[in-house]
């Protein structure tokens, strides 16, 4: 294949999340030697958003600024990016698979008529034709899809496919598109955010996860001293949620957020099998845990035996001496 792909880049507090640049990436395999051209909508100042996309590897970007679309709603988006495909008639579509991704894609592939692979880990071209793999039954096996006609459509899920390397030579073309967005059914006055600061955890490469036997609040206190020397994100099973020890926004699992970060820890979490469906495609996982029986080291790379109150304020000053950052 060597037509068109689009890649619709997501902003986040200010920035590209980086699954824009994978979906790029991805976008590169499904063309071979295609035109990608990347979109960015959003409410002004959307220049350096599309000079990232270029210098990412994308030909050419379109922006759409219109104050109706400075904080997402599926049909201020769903109007900018619908307006963008009738114009440009890609051969392919590349979302990530975010939760801006699936609310948005679902709603453009019905208006397209179009299929949809969603929660992408893989692509590769065989005999002419893009092959994507996804995870089924919770990551327990896995599928790959074609298609065989008709439009190419698919999300990618973070942290899975690599971004290409970034190329500040690169240059390609800018192209403003007004659209005039009618019609909206929601309208957001302010975003309040519960979440803390910091890495953001779909996208982290180091993840610190906190279950029950954590204990408390006060006991996720050292959990994120440890992601802040590894520069990553802290997250949480539903249990240390339900018991109020966190924020619902750090769960991970089957109900939570599906995770593949470069490095898992999980302290004090036993390996319920809705935790592992969010974290088991981590490259390594490493577990803490006073039960030697634990769920938890069935999948665990690395595992120790021991109370995480004790292990972990080792590890953060063992690292702190090393000096090793991710």
């Amino acid at each position: 294949m060597s037509e068109k792909v689009l890649v619709i880049g997501e902003t986040r507090d200010g920035a590209l999340r980086n699954v824009s640049f994978e979906a790029i990436a991805a976008g590169k395999k499904v063309s071979e030697n295609g035109e990608i051209v990347g979109v960015v909508c959003g409410g002004s100042g959307l220049d350096d958003y599309a000079q990232e996309m270029i210098h990412y590897g994308a030909d050419r970007v379109i922006k759409i600024e219109n104050e109706k679309l400075k904080t997402y709603t599926s049909e201020g988006y769903f109007q900018a990016v619908n307006k963008v495909i009738e114009q440009e008639q890609p051969a392919a579509i590349i979302m990530g698979h975010t939760a801006v991704g699936k609310d948005l894609t679902p709603k453009i592939a019905s208006k397209l008529q179009s299929g949809l692979i969603s929660d992408v880990i893989d692509v590769e071209m065989e005999g002419g034709n893009a092959v994507f793999t996804r995870p089924i039954y919770s990551g327990k096996a896995f599928e790959k899809k074609i298609i065989i006609d008709g439009l190419i459509f698919a999300t990618i899920r973070p942290n899975n496919i690599p971004s290409l390397e970034r190329d500040d030579t690169r240059s390609g073309n800018i192209d403003s598109l007004d659209v005039d967005i009618t019609d909206l059914r929601t309208v957001i006055t302010d975003v309040i955010k519960k979440a803390s600061e910091g890495v953001d955890l779909s996208e982290a490469k180091v993840i610190v996860a906190g279950g029950r036997g954590v204990k408390s609040k006060e006991g996720f206190e050292p959990l994120y001293e440890l992601a802040k020397v590894l520069g990553g994100a802290v997250g949480a099973s539903r249990g240390a949620c339900d018991a109020d020890y966190c924020d619902y926004s750090l769960q991970i699992g089957q109900t939570g957020k599906v995770v593949t970060p470069d490095l898992y820890i999980a302290c004090g979490i036993s390996g319920a099998i809705q935790h592992l469906a969010g974290m088991s495609s981590s490259k390594v996982i490493v577990a803490i845990n006073k039960d030697p029986e634990a769920n938890i080291f069935q999948v665990a790379d690395y595992g120790i035996v021991g109370d995480l109150f004790e292990v972990v304020p080792q590890l953060i000053e063992e690292i702190k001496q090393i000096g090793i950052k991710a």
